[in-house]
């Protein structure tokens, strides 16, 4: 298992980050790999995100330094998503079986965590999402049906989707980690447009559904100091609080967002107009 740990950057600093300097603070680029976890820790609310693909073994979920304790969900919560072939996940010896767009939530406390896929030639991909945690809340499944599904958006303004919110309070209790996954729909591809911050949470992104010689252009920074990442298929980005995270893509695609902070009220955001961004 590998992890690499993310510190927060200043809003005044990130203005002067250059393209190589703006992707190395805010983008994960390997976020699977065949036969392993990978995580990424970050400093904006001690958000994890990762990949697990297991291949022939299982993988085993364990607690690295960085998590400064015995197990990796002694004082966390854990989301997963599998985007990948059909898998399963064992939390404390109970097995739940997930298909592509399947989400498992384990609560606080659970020890011990093991990945499978069904077949290794088309491995599951867990997509992680982990967050500290003050309560224990049950482990649940949550099948792409059990979803809270909303559709907004207009071809008109390219941003028709369907939004599947998991962990969320009308579907899942959890401390404080939100998550779902966003479908653009053929002949659309703005997110979150127009913009918005939300200063009390921060979130996470990760890209998929997406060819591989097509790309999403990321655009976060303050309202005012906006920049832009090229982002490929399964490839993360982090984003801060006070920041706008908004996404155009050269084709439709997919994304997976997860929110950690002071609440989990999906629409508490600070909405920017399109005419006042810079």
């Amino acid at each position: 298992m590998q992890i690499d740990v993310r510190h927060a950057s200043h809003p005044e600093a990130v203005r002067a980050y250059d393209t190589e300097t703006l992707r190395r603070h805010f983008l994960v680029e390997a976020v699977f790999a065949g036969g392993e976890i990978r995580l990424t820790y970050s400093h904006y609310d001690r958000m994890v995100i990762g990949g697990a693909t297991p291949l022939g073994t299982a993988l085993t979920l364990t607690a690295p330094t960085a998590i400064g304790q015995e197990t990796f969900l002694a004082e966390r919560e854990l989301g997963a998503l599998n985007i990948g072939g059909a898998g399963r996940i064992i939390v404390d010896g109970a097995s739940y079986d997930l298909a592509k767009y399947d989400c498992l939530y384990a609560g606080k406390g659970a020890k011990d965590i093991r990945f499978e896929s069904a077949d290794a030639a088309d491995p599951a991909k867990f997509y992680l999402v982990s967050t500290p945690a003050h309560q224990t809340h049950p482990t649940v499944l949550l099948t792409r049906e059990k979803a809270r599904h909303l559709t907004p958006g207009e071809a008109a303004t390219a941003n028709k989707r369907s939004i599947y919110q998991f962990i969320h309070p009308e579907v899942c209790q959890s401390c404080q980690l939100t998550l779902g996954f966003t479908m653009i729909e053929a002949g659309s591809v703005w997110n979150t447009m127009p913009a918005h911050t939300h200063d009390r949470r921060m979130e996470a992104y990760l890209y998929f559904d997406l060819e591989s010689d097509q790309r999403v252009f990321h655009f976060m920074g303050e309202p005012q100091e906006t920049r832009h990442m090229l982002v490929a298929n399964e490839q993360a980005v982090i984003s801060p609080p006070w920041s706008i995270h908004s996404g155009a893509g050269t084709k439709n695609y997919s994304f997976i967002w997860a929110m950690a902070g002071d609440n989990k009220s999906f629409t508490d955001m600070d909405h920017i107009a399109i005419a006042d961004l810079r």
